[in-house]
């Protein structure tokens, strides 16, 4: 069986790639995007960020009903997405809040919303 997803001659552009090898090594934000995408690959993380879209901020005790988790799993999670810049949270008297963290976050979860129905609507 051939596969014709894959080039069948070699033939680099030299300039192209000379580019974008440069962009890449000038660029030290991409070790921390891959993990951006990494903590949002975790389906309850998604569910978590989702979320915080449509309300703009939760306590966990709401988060962990919402997608079915313990508050201690559901605050791992959250932990997670504050310490990779995704997350915020205020506490006010026993209870903690969550939000997103600016609204980038939220431009990234609804783009990639977005595309998954781009993505169905051609199946």
């Amino acid at each position: 069986m051939k596969e014709h997803d894959v080039c069948e001659v070699t033939c680099v552009d030299s300039e192209k790639t000379a580019h974008v090898q440069e962009q890449l090594e000038m660029s030290r934000e991409i070790a921390g995007v891959a993990k951006l995408f990494k903590a949002l690959s975790d389906e309850t993380r998604m569910k978590i960020a989702y979320a915080l879209t449509v309300e703009d901020e939760l306590c966990v005790c709401d988060v962990a009903n919402i997608v079915g988790a313990t508050t201690a799993t559901a605050s791992h999670h959250l932990r997670h997405l504050k310490s990779l810049g995704l997350a915020k949270y205020r506490k006010e008297g026993k209870l903690v809040y969550y939000s997103l963290d600016d609204d980038h976050v939220k431009q990234i979860i609804h783009i990639a919303f977005a595309h998954q129905k781009e993505v169905i609507g051609r199946e």
